[in-house]
């Protein structure tokens, strides 16, 4: 069988809407499966700002979710899950605690945008509850990659501090191999530089002083060893896999594990203790799969959202970024 690349689209039981605030620089990206999703999560970050991260856990009893919603606003932009529940709610998805009550499971992680625009606007229930409805658009959502949803205030190369940095955003790949389809989505925020991983060519980051070519951030912090206690800004890049391969929570947690080679192909450093790096996985389908293939597919389908994360984000908020104004 041969590998084919996809859209995100394509793969069914899952809508994926965006919102965002283009003049503050933040914004949010809801996935949606009103009959529940198998869901696992794998954080390698030391700094992640999550809701309902232990739903996810293989001993916990919940064996499916019904939204996972990625934003910005660091801790602040917790709030937008509220908006995804309304929603959910509204529509009776959920999970039954009751007679004619449901309480729907949604998860939720976010990234530091806070110094990119306007830092007191950031996802809120409102925003949480347009991502939903834009869910709705043609069927399947209004995704797009570039400066939007939780992409819309990334940024990446950011050791040297933020008049060094370039403009990242939210990125997409999927491929399918027979009746296997995987996909990832992933809203690049990296304190590191992105890198081709075909190549190992350096694609974005960290900036010189003159602005006209890059410096190397492993280099730079290998030039000081002193201990920085505040690194001055957060990141997190996250993503989530998406397949319909049919997979139980405990192996969707090996699959977002073996996603994070994506990451470290793509990303240098990774997972430091300023960033909060995590990945959802869920399963959508029930194609049975092998769980080593999908998260081999996984991994690459990551690497290759981040590299399309950078590549689609457009100049903003005096940030330079690789992406072409349409």
């Amino acid at each position: 069988m041969t590998k084919k690349e996809i859209s995100i689209q394509e793969i069914k039981g899952i809508r994926i809407g965006q919102a965002e605030n283009s003049a503050a620089g933040t914004g949010c990206t809801v996935f949606l499966s009103e009959k529940g999703m198998a869901a696992g999560l794998d954080v390698r970050g030391g700094g992640p700002a999550s809701r309902e991260s232990e739903l996810l856990k293989p001993l916990a009893a919940a064996q499916a979710v019904h939204g996972i919603l990625l934003a910005g606003g660091s801790a602040y932009g917790l709030d937008a899950a509220g908006g995804v529940m309304q929603y959910l709610e509204e529509r009776g998805v959920g999970f039954e605690v009751g007679p004619s009550l449901r309480v729907p499971l949604v998860c939720q992680s976010d990234l530091f945008d806070l110094t990119t625009g306007d830092p007191h606007v950031r996802p809120d229930r409102a925003m949480g509850y347009e991502a939903c409805m834009n869910s709705e658009t043609n069927g399947t959502g209004n995704y797009r990659d570039g400066n939007f949803g939780a992409g819309c205030g990334a940024t990446v190369g950011k050791f040297a501090g933020m008049d060094y940095c370039m403009k990242s955003g939210i990125g997409s790949c999927a491929f399918q191999i027979g009746g296997l389809q995987v996909g990832a989505v992933v809203a690049v925020n990296a304190l590191g530089d992105i890198y081709d991983w075909k190549t190992g060519r350096k694609i974005a980051g960290l900036l010189a002083e003159d602005k006209r070519s890059f410096r190397s951030t492993e280099e730079l912090m290998y030039a000081n060893t002193e201990i920085i206690e505040n690194k001055f800004t957060g990141n997190t890049t996250l993503g989530v896999v998406i397949t319909n391969g049919k997979f139980n929570k405990s192996s969707l947690c090996k699959i977002a594990g073996m996603a994070h080679d994506g990451y470290a192909r793509s990303i240098r450093p990774v997972h430091t203790s300023a960033d909060g790096d995590s990945i959802y996985a869920v399963s959508v389908g029930d194609i049975p799969a092998d769980q080593d293939l999908t998260g081999t597919l996984a991994a690459e389908a990551v690497s290759e959202a981040v590299i399309r994360a950078v590549e689609s984000a457009v100049s903003a908020y005096g940030y330079p970024g690789l992406g072409k104004l349409s």
